[in-house]
């Protein structure tokens, strides 16, 4: 049997290493980065992959895409599926500084304690997201919103960023979000105060709410927090907390908790391209579908 062989393209100098580890621990034989690869280099990288095998072997191969920024990821996926010809096709995995598998766990465990301990769905739910300009928030906020939530994105810097970054979610995936200046202590907690969830997915090691704001927000039901560096984003959530009460009465998710989801949702979807009998093409929506299931 063809040996299975994953090519990494990344955008940056580095492809990651964590990334680089779990594809070798899901069973590939060879992984093989290509580094500063610009949008125009990734058709003929990928057909010189593809053409390399005959098509009894073609689903041996594999294409990842990485880097930091999630819409280029999505312009590179186009561009590789755009390369691909019958009956050549090799599978496509994109997974940005593991935005797409990290927003996809948050999500899901949010939708799991909003469904076991309130009682709601994501549809309807008011979601609003900090460090919404970055890779995992930006990718929260679409499936959330892809979801039926009614999402929207603070602008720690003000609104400028978060309005464009709705513009590009409604362009490319026909979902509306809102957006907020939250650059003031007294934005930021009214943007809180009046959401039912919050996902923050700020920089590591930076706090975005005290314990006391959180008591601030009687309405709140479920926070969600994927910084692992102290301070984490929200004061007394810890790393496990998987549906844990907070002050004020909200449950709290830590970043540990999603990361046991997220760890297993890449490598399940590394794995599922090594074992598919056809040519599979996974983003951020594959990740959240798996995601579900796994939380």
């Amino acid at each position: 049997m063809a040996k299975l062989i994953l090519h990494m393209l990344s955008p940056l100098k580095h492809m990651s290493p964590f990334d680089v580890n779990m594809a070798l621990d899901a069973g590939y034989d060879a992984v093989l980065p290509y580094i500063n690869v610009a949008l125009d280099e990734v058709m003929p990288l990928v057909q010189d992959a593809m053409f390399s095998r005959p098509p009894r072997d073609a689903v041996r191969t594999a294409v990842f895409i990485g880097g930091k920024d999630a819409i280029l990821a999505l312009d590179m996926i186009d561009k590789a599926r755009e390369a691909l010809l019958k009956p050549f096709e090799i599978s496509i995995f994109a997974d940005p500084a593991g935005s797409f598998t990290t927003a996809a766990a948050m999500v899901a465990c949010v939708e799991k304690v909003l469904k076991e301990k309130k009682n709601r769905g994501l549809a309807g739910t008011k979601v609003i997201i900090f460090g919404a300009t970055g890779v995992v928030g930006f990718c929260s906020g679409v499936i959330a919103a892809l979801e039926g939530a009614q999402v929207v994105l603070a602008g720690h810097d003000g609104p400028a960023r978060v309005e464009k970054s709705a513009g590009e979610i409604k362009k490319r995936f026909g979902v509306d979000v809102s957006f907020i200046d939250a650059s003031t202590p007294e934005k930021k907690l009214a943007g809180l105060v009046a959401s039912e969830v919050v996902l923050c997915a700020g920089k590591a090691g930076v706090q975005i709410f005290s314990a006391e704001d959180i008591k601030k927000a009687p309405g709140l039901l479920v926070a969600a927090d994927v910084n692992a560096v102290p301070p984490y984003g929200i004061e007394g959530l810890d790393l496990q907390d998987n549906g844990k009460e907070l002050p004020g009465g909200s449950l709290g998710i830590g970043a540990l908790a999603i990361g046991n989801v997220k760890y297993q949702t890449e490598s399940r979807l590394f794995q599922k391209m090594a074992v598919s009998e056809a040519a599979l093409c996974l983003d951020f929506r594959d990740a959240f579908k798996l995601a579900r299931e796994l939380a």
